[in-house]
């Protein structure tokens, strides 16, 4: 996954909007009377780019398995908890008002029954009532390989350019980013090779409906990919 390009990871997504993002996510969470002040738990955090926009209206957590994306995340947010950890099997001891889990990360999971497990771990971790966001990864539908895709960086300290052209494999999206970068260290070249289940809706409702939350979908999301909201039992 990012663990050469975690350093360049904030350049390489520099276009994304990360605040209107956290609005988004802040008004569909106060819909759902998830409250300011409330105890918000990020999966798969990276780079904690969502938690610093979160994090003076919530009282809020990480966990990512990645340790290269930790490192970056703690150097921005001194003082907030972020742990490494696995979302399918993680245990904090300790309960959310809401979790999320976004830009696709659950993309990452091989498996309809790892699915359904780190559903289930993040369910866990849910006060009664409590909220869980899932930015889902594309369905099997509405991927297409063969789709060339090309980001780049062009500042005087630092020139990048990343590549890839998508592939499937069965139900798995298979993406080889390229990487070329030139900074003070000199020109890389490196590939990060990134797998990413093509899991139906279907079987995103089944898993939330296993973990014991009412959940609906919302087409829209934060950035058009959809969003899974899940509901946690009051009792």
């Amino acid at each position: 996954m990012y663990t050469q390009s975690a350093r360049w990871y904030d350049d390489i997504y520099s276009f994304k909007d990360y605040a209107a993002e956290a609005d988004r996510l802040r008004a569909l969470l106060e819909e759902r009377l998830v409250r300011p002040g409330g105890r918000l738990l990020d999966v798969a955090c990276g780079t904690g780019e969502h938690l610093r926009h979160l994090r003076s209206h919530y009282e809020v957590e990480g966990i990512d398995l990645n340790e290269s994306m930790l490192a970056v995340a703690r150097e921005k947010l001194p003082g907030v908890p972020l742990q490494h950890a696995d979302m399918l099997d993680f245990h904090l001891g300790r309960r959310f008002d809401a979790i999320v889990c976004l830009f696709s990360a659950i993309g990452y999971l091989r498996s309809e029954a790892e699915l359904r497990k780190g559903i289930a771990a993040m369910a866990a971790h849910l006060e009664p009532d409590g909220i869980l966001a899932v930015e889902p990864w594309f369905t099997a539908e509405a991927f297409f390989p063969g789709w060339l895709n090309g980001l780049f960086v062009d500042r005087p300290e630092l020139k990048l350019a990343r590549m890839t052209v998508s592939q499937v494999d069965g139900r798995v999206s298979v993406m080889d980013m390229h990487h070329l970068v030139g900074s003070d260290r000199g020109v890389e070249y490196f590939v990060e090779r990134h797998e990413l289940t093509l899991f139906s809706q279907d079987e995103y409702l089944g898993a939330f409906a296993a973990a014991g939350l009412s959940v609906e979908y919302d087409p829209r999301g934060l950035i058009g990919r959809g969003l899974y909201l899940g509901r946690a039992p009051r009792h």
